[in-house]
């Protein structure tokens, strides 16, 4: 088989493939390339060594069996043999599920995982996002330090793993996206600088120094995150990419890399006739990040709404620290400003970051699907001190107004694992770095990142000790006890009535109107014929909806959390404490 690989500045490079090293030779058509053909089958250990240096594992591994530090494996894609049709799912209409493979079940598997896609099924979940699954040390983590953006963690499955587990969604009905890191690689593992100026030093990063876009050599750069991307949507069949903070791509070329990935994505999916999705990390607030590439923009398909959830959690939770003080202020007002507008920051002032942000969408013309609403995400969840859920401290009942918000409202809705049964196992943040100084520095920066905040040092859980791992674990047997199955049941009655309700999967945001009173706590919302109410307050709280559009009553109740009744000829809707209902105009 032909191996290659780009090392531009080198004055040599041999490949050692089955037990033996060879030199190879400089590619005349491609500059700065070297390939080399050797007798091997799949599952050839090999290498590169450039100008004599150690073998390391090859930039565009397929398979790393012994981990990011070990030799790279050939990986044949044709061993596995597809056993479901899949004509593909699009975002419109979708209900998202963040799923991360080493927590979602106590094996921590791909199989393991798959064995439990019927759950979902079931639950009305159209496509799972998988947190990142390249190669990263030790056995357990986030996936964030990934290196060998080509190839799959070996603990999880390796890529034979992760096409089971596709092929096994598919045939649910499910599709699946991956999250996939490219603003920073590493540090433990990332051995392509050995190769070639996959970084640069003009731009700096909360990382380092940044992958290189647009300096000296970005060509190649960006053909090797190009292909990573396209390998994953057509070796695995994925429907689609979660691009993990794409405000921190340093890119100043006038092609940005986003409508490079963005135009090879969408030519893909004409090519195979799967719809096929890029759903960017953004927290610039721009609408140019969605809109169409056509009309000046990036042409990626969503974007997460960190916005919404800011808003949702002061509502709830009343916390104002951080990024929460922009919101804390009267975050009814925050929240419903942002299921009609998309953004809060849309040109205001943000007191946290001590400026103006955001720019308005155009909701005349930008679908609410591009936009992902949620309560609770991986970050929002691990990123606090104890990696406490919603559920830890939320009564059954606001989180089931939590569901409501989420599920009824104008965004493509995203759960975090778990959160449909109000889960109480926390997930927080765990590493398994096998380099004893890295692990050292992870664990001491996090106890001095929560101590500034008053946090004891003790109380911080450690990240690389094997229990916090555990017991971010799902407990299965939750759903089947109180108050959960309670819970689970109101999510699952929920997406089904996104599913019968088109009202409820309108993509016009100007058509939203809302109500609220940010001292009695409710909000209410009108989407087509349905009206939506939710009472956050711990006392009854009595909502003027007005008639039903008709102004003959105040039409049916189609779901409640608490039984209530619906508005009469006056409109006024008597909700209990924090509770919630869906009402339909006669």
């Amino acid at each position: 088989m032909r191996f290659e690989v780009w090392a531009p500045d080198a004055e040599s490079v041999g490949l050692r493939v089955a037990g033996g090293t060879q030199p190879m030779e400089r590619d005349a058509t491609r500059p700065g390339w070297w390939t080399a053909l050797a007798e091997a089958g799949d599952g050839e250990r090999y290498g590169f060594s450039v100008d004599g240096g150690p073998v390391l594992p090859d930039p565009r591994s397929r398979r790393q069996p012994d981990g990011p530090d070990g030799e790279s494996a050939v990986y044949d894609q044709n061993t596995h043999v597809w056993r479901s049709e899949w004509a593909g799912r699009g975002l419109p209409g979708a209900v998202l599920y963040e799923l991360h493979v080493g927590t979602y079940t106590p094996e921590g598997t791909f199989d393991a995982a798959a064995a439990r896609l019927g759950h979902l099924a079931e639950l009305g979940i159209t496509h799972v996002s998988l947190m990142p699954v390249c190669p990263f040390p030790g056995t357990h983590g986030w996936g964030y330090e990934g290196v060998s953006l080509w190839a799959v963690h070996e603990p999880y499955g390796g890529p034979a793993g992760l096409k089971r587990f596709v092929d096994a969604a598919h045939g649910l009905g499910l599709g699946v996206l991956l999250d996939v890191v490219h603003n920073h690689l590493g540090p433990s593992g990332n051995y392509l600088p050995a190769f070639g100026p996959y970084f640069t030093d003009t731009h700096h990063t909360p990382w380092g120094s940044a992958v290189n876009l647009d300096a000296p050599g970005s060509d190649e750069v960006r053909a090797y995150l190009l292909g990573s991307a396209l390998a994953w949507l057509r070796d695995y069949r994925l429907d689609g990419l979660r691009l993990d903070a794409v405000h921190a791509l340093a890119d100043s070329r006038a092609l940005t890399f986003l409508e490079e990935l963005s135009a090879a994505v969408d030519a893909l999916a004409a090519d195979t006739g799967r719809p096929l999705s890029l759903v960017a990390e953004s927290d610039l607030c721009d609408p140019r990040t969605t809109t169409p590439r056509a009309a000046g923009g990036l042409g990626l398909h969503a974007q997460w709404n960190d916005d919404f959830h800011h808003s949702l959690h002061t509502a709830l939770t009343g916390e104002s620290q951080g990024y929460y003080a922009d919101f804390a202020a009267a975050p009814l007002a925050a929240l419903a400003k942002t299921v009609t507008s998309a953004f809060f920051h849309n040109g205001t002032y943000s007191s946290f970051r001590g400026r103006t942000h955001g720019r308005p969408v155009d909701v005349t013309r930008t679908a609410a699907h591009r936009f992902v609403g949620y309560a609770q995400t991986h970050d929002q969840i691990g990123n606090r001190a104890l990696g406490d859920r919603l559920a830890a401290s939320l009564s059954p009942g606001l989180q089931a107004c939590t569901a409501v918000l989420v599920l009824t409202g104008p965004f493509t809705p995203m759960l975090f694992m778990g959160e449909e049964w109000g889960a109480r196992t926390p997930w927080r943040f765990f590493t398994d770095h096998t380099d004893p100084d890295l692990a050292e520095a992870v664990r001491n920066g996090r106890r001095r990142e929560f101590g500034a905040h008053g946090w004891a040092e003790e109380e911080i859980p450690d990240p690389q000790d094997p229990a916090t791992r555990d017991r971010s674990c799902l407990d299965w047997s939750e759903p089947e006890r109180e108050p959960h199955a309670r819970i689970h049941a109101w999510y699952r009655e929920l997406i089904a009535l996104r599913g019968a309700m088109p009202d409820l999967r309108d993509p016009d945001l100007a058509t939203v109107k809302t109500a609220y009173d940010e001292t009695d706590r409710w909000l209410a919302y009108r989407r087509g014929d349905l009206r939506i109410a939710v009472n956050l307050s711990g006392k009854p709280a009595t909502i003027p909806l007005g008639g039903g559009r008709h102004r003959s009553g105040g039409g049916r109740v189609l779901a409640a959390w608490e039984p209530v009744g619906a508005p009469g000829t006056d409109g006024l809707l008597h909700l209990p404490p924090e509770s919630c209902v869906i009402l339909a105009d006669d």
